[in-house]
């Protein structure tokens, strides 16, 4: 499954990188062997990678690999620091890991035999699938922005009125809670992929000692998500509540500094969120500007942290307890910071739900009760994208129906998941301890 996923990843990389030199843009291939010279612009992602590569390796190994990372990174530093060479929003860390991972697969196809190369050769490929599915998630926000000149928010922000339109009351609580609030959230959001490697570390600890990896883990589901979910971008734009109703400038600085050199209120429906609800009124297509990422329907943060819950389900109570509070802070973050709209996570949770049952139903040799799942889940995510699309204003008239309607849709989702897992799971074997038997005479 690692190994499909690879050469899927492989075919992506080049397709786009093709189109976005189509539209004057660097590609993701590019990105990366920038990174192998350059400071980097996501360090912190590359040491992600090379700890998902350590697994594969005994005690010793990792701390040699580990103590090589550093090294190169503080003689690259130095060299930088002499030759003057500035970061330009880089990091000054993390180049020391990529030429680790890379250098472990030249290692697995020179010096490792039969288990023990596949073993290693995982390793390299599940830390480069990573590494790589950042860079190709990032040229797709960019082609996204280039290639859809107009975004469907006035139908989803329609639609969203059958649920009382979260973002603005979520946008209005955050903005109470003040500085701490807003930091605590902006810390989850910013950073769902350490927890996701903490999980997946958790989740492979045993690696290195069976010689295997487990039948099914996080990665692989981050990874088809990361896959899958920017292909409906494309074909369902839309830029979130901050920017198509309001003026860009709520909230972090970031966007604000980016508001104040693209004219976003030219771009806006109006300044509207989250004071005031829009209206109901007939949607239409809306020109958005060629900046801004078309990455809302569905909202992947929310299918991220769902499957970081899903997977810290078998962990210690800690982890167990991190990975609920993990989701309850990316949901409120997704809508309190505007990037989302209450359906995109409806969307999110149907879509993640359904990659699991997909991938789980692999391991079990097609089984049809998952299959079936598959099928049903598909179904759904298809229906809410296109009752988003094509019934807006019914839904938004009538929220006492279309409300509990799509919230059941969702729930039925995740019932038909929670059954059918369950029976997958192997029944708890009584240990029976032999009884002694009475000595006869």
């Amino acid at each position: 499954m690692l190994g499909a996923a690879g050469v899927a990843f492989l075919g992506l990389f080049v397709v786009l990188e093709i189109a976005a030199r189509h539209y004057g843009l660097r590609g993701p291939l590019t990105y990366q062997l920038r990174e192998l010279a350059l400071p980097p612009k996501s360090g912190g992602l590359l040491y992600a990678g090379l700890a998902l590569m350590l697994v594969v390796l005994p005690w010793r190994q990792r701390f040699q690999a580990l103590g090589a990372a550093i090294g190169i990174d503080l003689g690259l530093a130095l060299v930088r620091w002499a030759a003057d060479i500035p970061l330009h929003g880089g990091h000054a860390f993390g180049t020391g890991a990529l030429w680790v991972i890379l250098g472990y697969g030249v290692i697995a196809y020179t010096r490792r035999t039969g288990p023990e190369r596949t073993l290693l050769f995982k390793g390299v490929g599940m830390a480069l699938l990573l590494i790589t599915g950042r860079k190709v998630g990032d040229t797709w926000l960019l082609l996204t922005s280039s290639a859809l000149p107009k975004v469907l928010d006035q139908y989803v922000a329609t639609a969203d009125h059958a649920l009382g339109e979260p973002s603005w009351l979520v946008g209005r609580i955050v903005g109470a809670t003040g500085p701490i609030g807003f930091n605590t959230l902006d810390f989850v959001y910013g950073n769902l992929a350490v927890a996701a490697v903490v999980a997946s570390l958790y989740q492979l600890r045993n690696v290195a000692a069976e010689g295997r990896f487990p039948r099914h883990h996080l990665v692989r589901t981050f990874v088809v998500i990361g896959l899958l979910g920017p292909a409906v971008y494309m074909i369902y734009p839309v830029v979130g509540p901050i920017f198509a109703y309001g003026n860009g400038t709520e909230h972090w600085a970031g966007v604000a500094l980016w508001a104040e050199t693209h004219d976003t209120a030219r771009w806006a429906v109006a300044d509207l969120w989250p004071r005031t609800l829009p209206p109901i009124t007939t949607p239409q297509l809306m020109p958005f500007d060629g900046i801004t990422p078309r990455n809302c329907m569905p909202s992947l943060h929310t299918a991220w942290a769902v499957a970081i819950y899903i997977h810290t389900r078998k962990c210690p109570r800690a982890g167990r307890y991190a990975g609920t509070f993990w989701l309850l802070a990316t949901l409120t973050a997704t809508l309190g910071f505007g990037y989302h709209y209450g359906v995109d996570l409806v969307a999110g949770v149907v879509f993640v739900l359904t990659i699991e049952a997909a991938l789980r139903t692999y391991d079990q040799g097609w089984d049809r009760s998952g299959l079936r799942l598959v099928a049903y889940g598909a179904a759904v995510f298809t229906a809410l994208l296109l009752s988003y699309r094509f019934l807006p204003v019914q839904m938004a008239e009538r929220p006492w129906l279309s409300g509990p309607l799509l919230l059941l849709a969702m729930a039925s989702v995740i019932y038909g998941y929670i059954r059918t897992t369950a029976r997958w799971e192997p029944a708890a074997e009584q240990i029976r301890q032999p009884q002694p038997q009475p000595e006869t005479v």
